[in-house]
């Protein structure tokens, strides 16, 4: 036991930030970390973060990734504290570096790790030819007590027209 208190004293500890998780190979997502979560983030060896909360990430944060040599994209979703932020223009954009293999290892990353990044995720799934049942599954899981109906038909509706605007440029 003195050993493990040592062990956690010495900082050894990797403390994943909140809503973690595995989207797939090198691609991350969760929500802002605390500064107890710098390590775990730093064991990733991260190339790349997205940034879709609705403020700018703590100084903090944002000097720790400076000096891991982490790119910061940030889409600048700041003007609404609900999903009404989350736009077209700010998903595609998402998607188009999410997309691109040359910013890998890549973490996506909101306030909670659930709502924005949860659509952004879920529209990535969709791409990848997941059901909505399988998507919206994956959406409460990391929604958790968070989970709200009126979140997730935001994120539905979003979904739809999102899809709906693809099949148009395709044709």
């Amino acid at each position: 036991m003195d050993q493990l208190n040592q062990q956690n004293r010495s900082g050894s500890k990797l403390v994943p930030p909140p809503n973690f998780g595995f989207v797939e190979t090198d691609l991350y997502r969760s929500g802002e970390p605390s500064e107890l979560s710098f390590r775990f983030i730093g064991s990733l060896k991260l190339r790349s973060l997205l940034w879709l909360a609705p403020r700018k990430p703590s100084d903090k944060f944002e000097e720790f990734l400076k000096v891991g040599g982490v790119v910061l994209h940030d889409l600048g979703i700041r003007h609404a504290a609900s999903l009404d932020a989350v736009t077209e223009q700010s998903v595609t954009q998402a998607l188009n570096l999410i997309l691109n293999p040359s910013v890998y290892p890549l973490m996506i990353m909101c306030a909670g790790g659930s709502h924005r990044t949860g659509t952004v995720v879920g529209c990535l799934r969709k791409l990848q030819g997941w059901n909505l049942a399988s998507i919206f599954e994956e959406y409460r899981r990391y929604a958790g007590a968070q989970h709200h109906i009126m979140n997730e038909q935001c994120e539905f509706n979003f979904l739809k027209h999102f899809l709906k605007k693809r099949k148009e440029k395709k044709v």
